[in-house]
């Protein structure tokens, strides 16, 4: 398979609860990891994507690449390690309007990601990289992996996209601007919510978005979640309204968005199109439990936008 997107970073394992964590919560296991759930996210559109990244040598990490190549994203260049466990991540709905989080990445495999894990990777004949802000909190070593990944990359002319993805459980807002700075002059799309705009660029939206433009960036999507979302080029700038759905779970709503608008940039969309398709996988994403587990196929992609809240299709 000729890969056209490369997606990189850490998987985990969510164990999830729809209650509050505690002493007989009952918890599920699944895949989670907001590269994985682009690369899910495209590969269902039909896209040629593979995950880059390491996994302990146990069940879950067997299970992680297991999951991704039925998912028909490739994993030849997967690392296993043997010292260190796969990350961990717990999740309890607290309320039907409040989920948190918890992770258990210290000392992950993930979170031993280092540049030495490139060298099997094409990072000059893929069409797109895509990596995201949370994989650099990780530990030195991945920092260091990711910015050696969108400056090879870069180089060899390939786009390179970033979800801003700020973490604050993983790291402050001041190291993550510092560390994910660097990489600007190398990424070609920005993908960033409201309030992590500041991670990236100075003053109010306009001056931010400006100053990412004038500094080479192509596109910056700015998510707005139920008001929708904005791309910005330099020849102007695109709104998109939110698709009206019935909300059931909101994680994996932004990484749905990410492999929404890259999707539309592979297929060649226009800029209102593509921001378009970025919220209508972000819409399947909030309208379905889990991370991925309800990302769409090409041939249903639009089932949302053609059919009212509560239809049956027969």
């Amino acid at each position: 398979m000729t890969v056209e997107v490369l997606t990189l970073g850490e998987a985990l394992v969510s164990m999830r609860s729809d209650r509050p964590l505690a002493f007989g919560a009952p918890l599920a296991p699944d895949l989670a990891g907001a590269e994985t759930n682009v690369a899910i996210g495209l590969a269902r559109l039909g896209h040629r994507v593979e995950w880059l990244g390491r996994v302990g040598r146990d069940a879950y990490g067997a299970e992680v690449v297991r999951t991704l190549r039925a998912e028909g994203v490739a994993v030849d260049h997967v690392g296993v390690d043997d010292g260190a466990p796969t990350g961990l991540m717990l999740l309890e709905q607290r309320t039907a309007d409040l989920t948190r989080v918890e992770y258990r990445r210290a000392g992950s495999a993930g979170a031993a990601l280092s540049p030495d894990d490139l060298a099997g990777a094409d990072l000059e004949g893929i069409r797109v990289l895509h990596v995201t802000g949370v994989t650099p909190a990780l530990s030195a070593s991945a920092a260091a992996t990711i910015q050696t990944a969108v400056e090879q990359a870069s180089a060899a002319g390939v786009l390179v996209s970033l979800d801003v993805n700020h973490r604050l459980r993983l790291w402050s807002r001041e190291a993550a601007s510092t560390t994910l700075r660097r990489l600007l002059p190398h990424v070609s799309l920005v993908v960033a919510g409201e309030d992590e705009l500041a991670v990236l660029g100075d003053g109010p939206e306009d001056d931010a978005v400006a100053s990412l433009l004038d500094s080479g960036i192509e596109q910056v999507a700015v998510k707005r979640g139920a008001a929708g979302a904005t791309l910005f080029l330099a020849e102007g700038r695109y709104d998109a309204d939110a698709l009206p759905v019935t909300p059931v779970d909101t994680v994996g709503a932004g990484d749905a968005f990410s492999a929404g608008l890259i999707s539309g940039i592979l297929d060649g969309l226009d800029p209102r199109a593509r921001l378009q398709r970025a919220g209508l996988l972000g819409a399947w994403a909030v309208s379905t439990r889990g991370d991925w587990q309800g990302l769409p196929t090409r041939e249903e992609l639009h089932d949302l936008a053609t059919h009212r809240p509560g239809d049956t299709a027969r």
